[in-house]
């Protein structure tokens, strides 16, 4: 399936094998890594077409599903379950009513998913007119051709989801290499700077970035300090914290971000990053606050540019305890497509 701008396949929990080993062994030949054409599996050559969603009834009374997000690299024999993926994510609701796992409630079906990675909650509302999930629609998201049926996907309680902290070293802003970096958890892990700091305007495209080696080493030594600062420990061989390089807005958005992957610029944004970034961009003293000249203080639409255009997300603030306020709530808009089904073949 198609999930925002994702691709990867999707498979019910109890077609895999129990065993994290064998099961990681199985992905990795599925999807062709380590290789970088991916050639020998059905990967994409592509960190964003490199995923895997794993999905199946939830023992939570608060959930309907389980969905564990695996990440496989593409030339590394590593298949990282630590992050989430907001826009595989989205795929999910479809899969799993299209699957037996949750019954149509209506023209429209709610999804409420538990994200294994991370223990969020994730609520999605799939539009399901005639009893059956539709694809069709006339929502667009930038970094899909066309339109397609929208699905709405509320996010709770997310902050610190991998870390265990929304601000895990304890500094909103603080110096990585003597630049200034925030490091956020929310949805995502995030090590945010400046663009212009690591000699970047920050409007670049995807493709010129991916040029930039010395730069891409540069921020890779800061990235591997944060993952200690975090308290995740040795990070060279995992996709987590993600990187923005961030920037004032050109196209009458809130902010423009390029995102790393961390080893290459994604084509567009994750859905988890402008999750992370939102949150960042409503709370005072972070890098994201200080491009703005201040923090966003009102619930509303914060609007990420991006290298194919721009994704929006829906805050609602609420007051914390330290008398400012903190992001309560958000919902992102995706989209997604089933597009084959079958049988992968997997060598003994």
């Amino acid at each position: 399936m198609r999930g925002g701008t994702s691709r990867g396949p999707y498979f019910k929990a109890s077609d895999l094998p129990q065993d994290t080993a064998e099961r990681d062994r199985v992905l990795l030949s599925v999807m062709g890594s380590p290789h970088p054409l991916q050639v020998d599996g059905i990967g994409g050559t592509y960190i964003p077409t490199s995923k895997v969603a794993i999905v199946g009834p939830s023992d939570r009374d608060d959930a309907d599903v389980d969905y564990l997000f695996a990440q496989v690299s593409v030339t590394e024999a590593i298949v990282d379950t630590r992050p989430n993926c907001g826009n595989m994510l989205s795929g999910v609701g479809p899969f799993a009513i299209e699957e037996g796992m949750v019954p149509v409630q209506g023209a429209e079906t709610r999804v409420r998913v538990h994200n294994v990675n991370t223990g969020a909650l994730v609520e999605e509302t799939v539009q399901t007119p005639g009893g059956k999930v539709t694809y069709e629609g006339g929502q667009a998201i930038d970094g899909v051709n066309g339109t397609a049926a929208p699905i709405r996907m509320a996010f709770t309680n997310t902050e610190g989801a991998v870390t265990g902290a929304l601000f895990a070293s304890g500094e909103r802003m603080e110096e990585i290499g003597g630049i200034p970096v925030t490091l956020i958890d929310n949805a995502m892990p995030m090590m945010l700077l400046r663009a212009d700091a690591v000699g970047l305007r920050g409007d670049e495209t995807a493709e010129d970035i991916d040029k930039m080696r010395d730069m891409y080493a540069r921020v890779e030594r800061m990235r591997l300090d944060a993952g200690r600062r975090m308290g995740l420990g040795d990070v060279s061989g995992l996709v987590t914290p993600k990187i923005g390089l961030l920037s004032a807005p050109r196209e009458g958005g809130t902010i423009t971000s390029r995102y790393l992957t961390p080893h290459e610029c994604h084509r567009s944004h994750a859905a988890t990053g402008a999750i992370c970034l939102a949150t960042a961009c409503c709370t005072d003293g972070t890098v994201a606050a200080e491009v703005l000249g201040g923090p966003v203080r009102e619930s509303g639409t914060i609007v990420i540019e991006h290298p194919s255009g721009k994704i929006q997300v829906a805050v609602e603030l609420a007051p914390d305890a330290a008398g400012g306020m903190r992001v309560s709530r958000t919902e992102i808009l995706r989209t997604a497509r089933r597009i084959f089904e079958g049988h992968v073949f997997v060598p003994e």
